[in-house]
């Protein structure tokens, strides 16, 4: 029976064009079935915990795999998998789970990251997004604690997606400014698919005055996209953490102790 393992990682997207795997363009899933096959002498499918889109970041990310012959006790996996893996994707761990475990569907929140820049920065050009126009952050963050009072984000979600609900709830969503950059912390227990940047672009027509805090909640009231503002840059976003029941933490914790 094949031994089910959960590995995390955290790699910079910019190269990438996102986390799923794509026909025709090179993915951080392709990178990292290449990686595991090779090392382990196997063929290994990945299922992550998420689809991070093309340019987005993620400095936690949880994926999981089966391996029919299980890692072998004296083989550093970690180690071989860092030395392979290209400058932009690192290993942090990897540790048995058991076979019900899912990557994706075993999460009970995701916490995003949207960073940025407010004067030009020569070191944070893929890592958020350049705004230099005066924004009115007191503002922001009172619309986005209006989004507590909601549950369907249809309004901030890509358009034509396969998913069976735009419910989700927020747990957490709130800007802070460190010296020249700001930082949008937005935790929920589901993300729909562009929601995030989504959200950021409209909270950013707020800041500018272009909208009022009532507009921003008629905006999601509608429940559609083309209310909403443009989608804020992909290089911004970071994806930060990831829920997972005390269960599986617990497992996690107790393995590398033994």
């Amino acid at each position: 029976m094949p031994q089910r393992y959960f590995l995390q990682l955290s790699y910079k997207g910019t190269n990438y064009h996102g986390w799923q795997i794509q026909p025709n363009a090179v993915s951080v899933q392709e990178v990292m079935e290449d990686a595991l096959s090779k090392i382990l002498r196997e063929k290994i499918e990945v299922v992550g915990a998420g689809r991070t889109d093309t340019g987005v970041h993620a400095s936690f990310f949880i994926l999981h795999f089966d391996s029919e012959n299980g890692i072998p006790k004296n083989l550093d996996i970690v180690y071989k998998l860092n030395s392979f893996l290209p400058s932009d994707i690192a290993v942090q761990k990897v540790w048995p789970v058991d076979a019900e475990a899912h990557a994706r569907f075993s999460a009970i929140s995701r916490t995003y990251h949207y960073f940025i820049s407010t004067e030009k920065d020569p070191f944070a050009t893929e890592t958020s997004h350049k705004y230099l126009k005066p924004l009115d952050v007191e503002k922001m963050n009172q619309a986005a604690q209006k989004l507590f009072n909601y549950t369907d984000f249809t309004s901030f979600s890509r358009l034509h997606t396969d998913v069976k609900t735009n419910n989700c709830k927020i747990m957490q969503a709130e800007w802070t400014q460190r010296g020249e950059r700001l930082q949008f912390t937005i935790k929920a227990d589901r993300f729909l698919r562009n929601m995030v940047r989504a959200i950021v672009g409209t909270l950013l027509e707020v800041g500018q005055g272009k909208l009022s805090i009532d507009q921003f909640c008629e905006i999601i009231e509608k429940q559609d996209r083309g209310s909403a503002g443009a989608s804020a840059p992909a290089q911004g976003l970071f994806l930060v953490d990831i829920g997972y029941p005390e269960k599986l933490i617990r497992k996690s914790l107790d393995y590398f102790k033994s």
